[in-house]
C-alpha cells in the first residue's frame, strides 16, 4: 500500500508537470487525492504548483475542514469543488484543476470541445462540456460542475479553466493533458480552414471499442443509454433527447447543433 508521504511526493511531481507545461501560472491550479472516505490530501492555496515539496500538502476531511497542515499552509480555496466531485463520483480517487492555455481559451469563448476530430479524443473523453460560470471558492462552481459529473470525466469551467478527475492521480493528470491536446488540435485545425470531423458511424465504432476495452469512468459511449429510459441525454452540449432517439440520431443532432454554434453551417 502506498504511503501518504509517497502520495504527497506524487502530487508534487504532477504539480511540477502542470507548471512546466504551462497549464498554470503563478499560484494557479489545485490537485487532490482521496485516501479514504473521510481523508483527502490537497495542494495548499497561494503556492506555485511547480515548487511544492511534500510538507506543503494539506489533509482535509470530507467537508474540506483541515485535519493536518504545516506552518501557514491552508487547503486550496477550491476545495469545495473537489469535495463535490468525490461526493457524487465514488469511483474518483483524484481531481486536477488547471488553466491550460487552449482549453481555457475555448472555455472563455464559450465553445465546448464536442467535435469528433481524432479517435483518441473520442475514446478517451467523448465530449468536454462547459460548466456555467461560478465565483471561485464559492458553492457556485461545485453546483455548476455537478450536473456534468455523471456524464463526463472532464469539464471546462466557463471563463476559468478545466477540471479532470479519475481513478488515480496519474490518470486524472493524463485526462487534463488530453483535454489540452484536443483543444490545441481543434484550434489549429480551425485556422487551417476547419476540421474534417469523423462520421457518425466512425464515432459509434470508436464508442464500441471503448466498451470492449472496459475502460473506467463516465463517457457518452456508456451513458447515451439514458435516453432509452426517458432521461436527459448524456451529451449536455446542446439539447435533450427523447427515449425514441437512437444513438446515431443523437450524435447527428449534437454535431448539427455544435456546427451551428461555431458558425460552420
Amino acid at each position: 500500500m502506498t504511503s501518504e508521504y509517497e502520495i504527497k511526493k506524487e502530487i508534487c511531481e504532477i504539480g511540477k508537470r502542470i507548471y512546466d507545461r504551462g497549464m498554470v501560472a503563478a499560484n494557479d491550479g489545485n490537485i487532490s487525492v482521496k485516501l479514504n472516505d473521510n481523508e483527502f490530501l490537497c495542494t495548499p492555496t497561494g503556492v506555485s504548483k511547480g515548487f511544492m515539496t511534500p510538507e506543503y500538502i494539506c489533509k482535509v476531511d470530507r467537508d474540506g475542514k483541515v485535519i493536518q497542515a504545516n506552518g501557514n499552509f491552508k487547503p486550496s480555496s477550491e476545495i469545495k469543488m473537489h469535495m463535490r466531485v468525490y461526493k457524487e463520483r465514488p469511483d474518483v480517487v483524484s481531481v486536477v484543476h488547471a488553466h491550460p492555455m487552449y482549453a481555457t481559451g475555448f472555455a472563455i469563448a464559450g465553445i465546448p470541445l464536442t467535435q469528433p476530430i481524432m479517435p483518441e479524443a473520442v475514446i478517451t473523453l467523448g465530449c468536454v462540456p462547459i460548466a456555467e460560470y461560478g465565483t471561485p471558492s464559492t458553492d457556485e462552481i461545485p453546483d455548476a460542475v455537478s450536473k456534468y459529473l455523471q456524464y463526463y470525466d472532464a469539464v471546462l469551467l466557463e471563463n476559468h479553466g478545466a477540471l479532470a478527475y479519475s481513478d488515480s492521480l496519474l490518470s486524472a493528470y493524463h485526462k487534463m493533458e488530453s483535454v489540452e491536446f484536443y483543444a490545441k488540435l481543434l484550434y489549429i485545425s480551425k485556422q487551417l480552414g476547419g476540421p474534417k470531423e469523423l462520421s457518425d458511424s466512425q464515432v459509434q465504432r470508436l464508442y464500441e471499442i471503448r466498451r470492449q476495452f472496459g475502460m473506467t469512468g463516465k463517457h457518452p459511449a456508456n451513458l447515451c443509454q439514458n435516453t432509452k429510459t426517458g432521461k436527459e441525454s448524456c451529451h449536455n452540449c446542446g439539447g435533450h433527447s427523447s427515449s425514441q432517439t437512437d444513438s446515431n440520431e443523437l450524435v447527428a443532432e449534437i454535431t448539427k447543433k455544435v456546427m451551428e454554434q461555431l458558425g460552420l453551417k
